[in-house]
């Protein structure tokens, strides 16, 4: 099968109004995969979707909502899925734990840990009917190891990373491919309003990632494939290592 038999005729894309996900949704078009792109602002996701090869759909949704699973479910009821790639999830507070309201790290963990839960269980138990699709959920590297104003953030990608890697052995076999795409320093909207107008040399290129991801999508469970960055540091190591790193974003 080809990419687009494999995991068209439909992919949803969690996150799809910028950086990486937008990437992703311009590469899925080009490979003749059509695009239901989903985030919480319609005009950036019309704006993305423009830019899109093929058929799109747009789904304004904020995926923190407790209902976002069931909600993006009843959007999509009338087409044929074969891809899910949930790429929401990024953190722009960068905040000690204690310094935000705790409403706002259980948004977080509603938006990367328990929709998520929802839309793989919807999209996985239809590709398994079918015997064919693909999952990708997009981690990071802070999954690897905890660290200073990382803990729910950091918390939330390391259950997406065991969650990835759990359905890539449960689903494989019945046809579904997972991969599990740890992301590193990436040049994205999101991660510039981090870095608050200072420069970082060595940033990803979203396309270069998408493309990384999309080509690897079934070589699971993970991406990169090696282990651990931190190799044979100890645990407290590499959370000092995670926190030094946290305080240099800080700025």
């Amino acid at each position: 099968m080809d990419f687009a038999e494999r995991y068209g005729p439909w992919a949803v894309v969690a996150g799809a109004s910028e950086g990486v996900g937008a990437s992703v949704a311009r590469l899925l078009g080009a490979r003749g995969v059509n695009v239901v792109l989903v985030a919480r602002r319609q005009g950036a996701l019309d704006e993305v979707a423009a830019t899109v090869t093929g058929e799109t759909r747009t789904v304004a949704l904020d995926l923190s909502h407790a209902e976002a699973a069931s909600t993006l479910a009843e959007a999509t009821a009338d087409l044929e899925v074969g891809l899910l790639v949930y790429n929401a999830g990024a953190d722009p507070n960068m905040s000690h734990f204690l310094d935000k309201p705790v409403e706002v790290w259980q948004g977080m963990v509603a938006r990367n840990c328990a929709t998520v839960v929802g839309a793989t269980h919807h999209f996985g138990g239809l590709m398994v009917e079918r015997g064919k699709g693909g999952i990708v959920l997009v981690t990071s590297g802070a999954a690897w190891a905890g660290g200073s104003h990382l803990a729910v953030y950091g918390a939330s990608k390391a259950f997406n990373l065991l969650l990835g890697e759990s359905l890539w052995a449960e689903l494989g076999p019945l046809g579904v491919d997972v991969l599990a795409m740890v992301l590193g320093q990436t040049d994205t909207p999101a991660f510039r309003r981090v870095l608050n107008g200072r420069e970082l040399e060595g940033l990803a290129d979203p396309d270069d990632v998408a493309r990384d991801m999309l080509d690897n999508l079934a070589e699971g469970p993970t991406f990169p494939p090696g282990p651990s960055p931190f190799g044979p540091l100890a645990r407290r190591q590499a959370v000092e290592f995670m926190t030094q790193g946290s305080a240099f974003l800080q700025g």
